[in-house]
């Protein structure tokens, strides 16, 4: 399936949410959490602080995922240093899943982060859960960094993962 990434426009941002939260919560990440699925579903801020890109099908325009590109010390970057770039909140509707809509996505994270002139790209992801998503970043050439793993909240374990774009 080929998808046009792009970036997403405040038309866009109420089903960007849906389709986070959505996957969050297919995925068990949502569960006995409170708050997370409201950061999750403002968007607005997000493209604030951030470049919120969508993955959309280019015979339909439906939004079929979406992620959020950011800069090291904005408001949701949680391990990018000077020179580096970081992607969050990529998620992908269920029913998209499987179709190359995350590899997309964080392709066109990459290619951003090297235009800029990035050394690298970093991300997290909680431990236990998205072992799809695990693998695509592993597949993408993303590597464990076990030193810069941390825990926003109890029983809330993030695995920091990071690219070199300097190889």
């Amino acid at each position: 399936m080929s998808v046009l990434v792009r970036p997403a426009g405040p038309a866009e941002f109420a089903a960007v949410a849906r389709l986070t939260v959505a996957a969050y919560e297919a995925d068990g990440q949502l569960k006995g959490e409170t708050g997370y699925a409201v950061v999750l579903a403002d968007v607005a801020s997000r493209a604030e602080h951030g470049d919120v890109l969508v993955a959309v099908d280019p015979a339909t325009d439906a939004v079929l995922g979406s992620v959020t590109f950011v800069q090291p010390g904005t408001r949701y970057a949680e391990q990018a240093g000077p020179g580096e770039a970081e992607f969050r909140m990529l998620a992908v509707d269920p029913a998209a899943q499987g179709r190359g809509v995350g590899a997309a996505l964080v392709d066109a994270c990459v290619a951003r982060a090297t235009e800029q002139g990035c050394s690298a790209v970093v991300i997290c992801v909680r431990d236990g859960y998205a072992a799809s998503a695990q693998r695509l970043y592993q597949r993408r050439g993303f590597v464990r960094v076990p030193e810069k793993d941390w825990s926003p909240l109890a029983g809330v374990d993030l695995l920091a993962l990071r690219l070199d774009l300097t190889a």
